[in-house]
C-alpha cells in the first residue's frame, strides 16, 4: 500500500476521524518540518515504556508508580467514586475543579447495536468495591455521556452496583448536560452544574 494511503487509513481508525480529516492530517505532516515528524514518532514510541494503567482507577498515566497521581493523593475523598466511560471524561471532570473524589474508568459504553459489554471493565469495578467500601465509600456517581449509549450503560452499571454495593448511594449526573452531549466536550461550568444537580 502507498505510504500516504496507509497513514491516512491509520488516522481513520481514530474516534470521530473520517477520510477527509485523515487526509488533512497526512497533508499537515507532509508540510511540517522533519524535526516535528521525528518528535511525533518518538512520542509514539515512548508510549509503550513510559505509560501504564493505574491499578485502582484504570486510567493511563505516565510514571513508574502503579497508582496515578489522583489515586495516590491522600487528599482525595474515598467516600466518592465517579464511574466514567473514558480517560477524556475523567480529564473533563478534573478541569471543572469541583470534584475531589476518586474515579473508575470503565473503558467505554454499551454498544446499542449489540448490547454487549465486552471490553468494559465491569468485573474489575465489582472486584474493587469491597476494598473501596472498607475505605469509606458512600456514593457512586455514574458520570456517563448524556446519550442513549451512556444511558444504557448507566442503567446496567446501576443494576450491578445495587447488587454488589447495596448500602452505597448511587447517583447520576444532573442534566446540566444537554441530551446527546459527550462529557469530554462539556465546559467546566456545565460539568459543575451536572455534578451539583446529581440525583
Amino acid at each position: 500500500m502507498d505510504p500516504l494511503e496507509k497513514l491516512s487509513t491509520i488516522f481513520e481508525r481514530f474516534p470521530g476521524i473520517g477520510p477527509r480529516q485523515a487526509q488533512r492530517f497526512v497533508a499537515y505532516l507532509l508540510r511540517g518540518s522533519p524535526s516535528f515528524r521525528k518528535d511525533l514518532v518518538d512520542s509514539i514510541h515512548s508510549l509503550g515504556g513510559a505509560v501504564r494503567q493505574c491499578q485502582d482507577c484504570q486510567r493511563y498515566h505516565a510514571g513508574s508508580s502503579k497508582l496515578c497521581g489522583i489515586c495516590s493523593n491522600p487528599e482525595r475523598e474515598s467516600s466518592y467514586l465517579a464511574i466514567v466511560a473514558s480517560d477524556t471524561d475523567l480529564a473533563a471532570i478534573e478541569r471543572s475543579g469541583t470534584y475531589r473524589g476518586k474515579y473508575f474508568v470503565l473503558g467505554g459504553t454499551i454498544s446499542l447495536a449489540s448490547e454487549k459489554m465486552s471490553g468494559l471493565r465491569t468485573s474489575q469495578l465489582i472486584d474493587s468495591l469491597e476494598s473501596r467500601i472498607s475505605l469509606g465509600l458512600q456514593e457512586i456517581i455514574l458520570a456517563f455521556p448524556a446519550n442513549p449509549e451512556g444511558d444504557a450503560t448507566s442503567t446496567r452499571v446501576r443494576e450491578d452496583m445495587i447488587t454488589h454495593a447495596p448500602n452505597v448511594r448511587i447517583t447520576s449526573l444532573g442534566r446540566g448536560l444537554s441530551t446527546g452531549s459527550e462529557l469530554e466536550y462539556a465546559d467546566p461550568e456545565t460539568i459543575k452544574s451536572a455534578l451539583a444537580s446529581r440525583k
